[in-house]
């Protein structure tokens, strides 16, 4: 049984709600070179971990509260 898609697009004010100033720059700094935010995970008492893909969606970063890059591709991330 098929279920419709409940996603929605994500709201770009709400995405970055919360983050750090530093992590706002580099966002934007990011996206002029093509990488969009996607998502913002926020788990409980810690602080929120955006995560960013390149124009091709095949790779991503995910934002330090200081505003540097992790590049591990450690995040588990579903289809």
């Amino acid at each position: 049984m098929n279920t419709p898609e409940r996603r929605q697009p994500p709201d770009p004010v709400q995405l970055r709600a919360g983050l750090t100033a530093e992590q706002r720059q580099a966002v934007e700094t990011l996206e002029h070179f093509g990488w969009q935010l996607r998502f913002v995970r926020r788990p409980l008492f810690r602080d929120p971990i955006p995560v960013l893909f390149d124009r091709a969606g095949e790779r991503y970063v995910v934002l330090q509260p200081d505003g540097s890059l992790d590049e591990s591709q450690t995040l588990k991330l579903r289809d």
